[in-house]
């Protein structure tokens, strides 16, 4: 991918991804040694799996002694929300070359789908600076990665570090340049609202799913509502 004015735009909107990502690779790569998986196996997860929470459940998983089938089936569980990410932007990218796609939807995340979703009108047409900040966030995963495969026989724990932080603050921080109006602010705090709501409850797999399925459903609702 040659390095345009559409792919300098692209890395330069990942970066707050990047300062999320960096740390939590970091912590993940620590995890994953902590748990007795390889080397080649925790960089090969980042660089094929690329799913922050199903790497974190699988490492997790694998130091309990769980078996391959079992862990593969919760992983695709909590990666179900793809499916909406998916049905969200496809009618945005119906332009795009198959192999363009592929690679589009072989590196989205929660994160990266964030940024696309603010600017899916435009998607068709800015498949360069698309992909540069998939490849951006996907790389300083791996990067993450990498610095704390090195790191693991140095740190003991990595929860005193407080690098989990780091995947809230950069939540926050996209979560805000979202609410760009009030109606956006109110389905932010409804679905906020949801989802403690429904992990107290006990569905602590399915919460983050269906409080974003009722909450962007209440939100679509009202803002169709308002503007009859």
């Amino acid at each position: 991918m040659l390095l345009n004015r559409s792919s300098v735009t692209g890395i330069r909107r990942a970066l707050p991804i990047v300062l999320g990502y960096v740390p939590i690779g970091f912590a993940y790569g620590v995890l994953a040694g902590k748990s007795g998986l390889s080397e080649t196996n925790t960089l090969l997860m980042s660089l094929i799996v690329f799913a922050g929470s199903a790497q974190f459940i699988a490492v997790g998983l694998f130091a309990s002694g769980t078996g391959p089938a079992a862990i593969i089936l919760t992983t695709f569980i909590v990666n179900l929300r793809h499916m909406l990410m998916a049905a969200s932007l496809a009618p945005y990218l119906s332009g795009w070359k198959k192999r363009y796609l592929a690679l589009f939807s072989y590196e989205l995340t929660d994160e990266t789908f964030a940024l696309h979703s603010s600017k899916a009108q435009e998607l068709g047409e800015s498949m360069v600076e698309a992909l540069s900040l998939n490849l951006t966030a996907q790389l300083s995963w791996v990067l993450g990665s990498v610095l704390g495969i090195f790191a693991s026989g140095l740190i003991g724990d990595v929860k005193p570090l407080g690098l989990d932080y780091a995947l809230s603050a950069m939540f926050i921080g996209l979560l805000v340049s979202q609410c760009a109006n009030r109606m956006r602010v109110v389905t932010a705090i409804i679905s906020g609202g949801l989802a403690t709501g429904l992990y107290l409850l006990g569905l602590h797999q399915f919460h983050i799913i269906l409080a974003t399925v009722i909450g962007a459903t209440i939100g679509l609702g009202v803002e169709q509502w308002i503007k009859r």
